[in-house]
């Protein structure tokens, strides 16, 4: 319901200009020049969204989770652009930097003048780099910092150039419960930024964390340690993650979000566990404890489900395990007995972290652990190739109530699919599966 809910708000909020449009009164244009004006309209108040689903506004992402989120907010940028491109080619009244007099409601003539038509030129431009290049984002030959300021930067500038020539250049947003419209969209994308990039930061300023420990436990593959600097334990849920920054001061840019793999019940200590694929992850290692650290959550809406669920089924790719490694081990010191069963996969038997630790959960007898490696090693005794209908079965159809446990994923997208695919064939409700993928392309 709350998704659903997020949804139809959504729906009428980019809807509204045409029906702010269908209301004025004005005449009508030929129908490609209505279809062209309704397109950008869309268009640009689905833009203008898009900053607040980008703003980590708990009250949206915790409800549908962080991944769904994001993932909308980069499906709705394709959709802009998809309605910008093919805007400017549809009209076929004529341009006219001076109108007659007696065409009062503009409806035999485009007014663009020369500032409106060089912004609503720079504004179609601009968005197809700032698209364009977050899709290609791992392909750019700059850091992800240096990608998330220009995207920013990028995005601010659009927000202007577009808000400029909707009023200028738009036939129904000169009239003004349109463009009253436009102004409280565009100020509520401004406040989304500066709740990101100042308001947040502040709040942070009050809440520093220190380094505790770095230590290297598979391959690749880091646990970071931290602690608040007031003792004050994190308030989260197991199986929640934050958006962490290591440095001297939370405004910053290099930040990244890493799921906790700690339990909320195991004091002030928070701990990640991090593979190394970026230019921050790299640097683990020359990070000494001490360190300053800051960090904005906790995010997600990935937990331990209520009573109703009769067991728990956990399937994790790579680090994809540290939520759901947090989530056993908060079962584990709640007393927690309902049964679990966790699949993990991994490419080869060096990635796999914290083994000894899932051995002796194993051990307890509502535990159950399988892991799967695409790369086996000689005499490995474990599922070979991937999550899949196979290893998905061989895991959990042991157990009679398979089919009315809730199951956890995490991991990268690829595992997602095929894991949500296994269970929805073996009868598994797709209302008891949640997932949270590591990218989103």
């Amino acid at each position: 319901m709350p998704a659903l809910f997020l949804l139809l708000a959504y729906l009428v909020v980019v809807l509204a200009p045409l029906a702010f449009a269908w209301t004025s009164g004005m005449p009508a244009r030929p129908f490609l020049d209505e279809l062209s004006t309704g397109l950008a309209l869309v268009a640009f108040a689905a833009m203008l969204v898009e900053f607040v689903l980008s703003g980590r506004f708990r009250a949206i992402s915790n409800r549908i989770g962080m991944d769904v989120t994001m993932r909308f907010h980069q499906l709705f940028a394709r959709s802009v652009v998809v309605l910008v491109l093919l805007h400017p080619f549809l009209y076929t009244t004529p341009i006219m930097a001076y109108p007659p007099p007696w065409d009062v409601t503009a409806q035999g003539f485009l007014g663009l003048e020369m500032e409106s038509l060089i912004t609503g030129l720079l504004a179609w431009i601009l968005l197809i780099v700032i698209v364009v290049t977050a899709i290609g984002r791992d392909a750019l030959p700059y850091s992800y910092e240096t990608w998330r300021l220009g995207h920013g930067m990028g995005s601010v500038l659009l927000a202007g150039f577009s808000t400029h020539h909707a009023l200028e250049a738009g036939r129904y947003s000169s009239h003004e419960a349109l463009s009253t419209f436009w102004l409280i969209l565009l100020g509520l994308s401004a406040a989304s930024l500066l709740y990101v990039y100042l308001v947040s930061p502040l709040l942070r300023l009050r809440s520093p964390y220190k380094v505790r420990s770095v230590r290297r436990i598979a391959e690749r593959t880091w646990e970071l340690a931290i602690a608040p600097a007031d003792g004050k334990p994190l308030s989260f849920e197991a199986g929640q993650f934050v958006w962490l920054n290591i440095g001297p001061s939370p405004f910053s840019l290099r930040e990244n979000p890493f799921s906790i793999s700690s339990a909320p019940a195991s004091g002030d200590r928070v701990e990640f566990l991090i593979k190394e694929v970026g230019d921050f992850t790299r640097s683990l290692g020359t990070i000494q404890p001490g360190a300053r650290a800051w960090i904005d959550g906790p995010h997600g809406s990935l937990a331990i489900p209520g009573p109703d669920a009769p067991g728990i089924g956990l399937i994790a790719g790579g680090v994809g395990v540290a939520p759901l490694l947090s989530i056993l081990r908060e079962m584990r010191a709640t007393g927690d007995r309902r049964p679990v069963a966790l699949l993990y996969g991994n490419r080869t038997e060096t990635q796999i972290a914290y083994r000894e630790e899932l051995e002796q959960l194993e051990a307890e007898p509502n535990v159950t652990v399988r892991h799967v490696l695409s790369e086996p090693p000689a005499g490995w005794q474990g599922f070979v190739g991937g999550v899949n209908t196979e290893t998905t079965a061989a895991t959990f159809d042991r157990f009679d109530d398979a089919n009315r446990w809730t199951y956890l994923l995490c991991g990268p997208p690829g595992m997602i699919d095929s894991a949500e695919t296994a269970l929805v064939e073996r009868g598994v409700p797709s209302g008891s599966i949640l997932s949270e993928r590591f990218v989103y392309d």
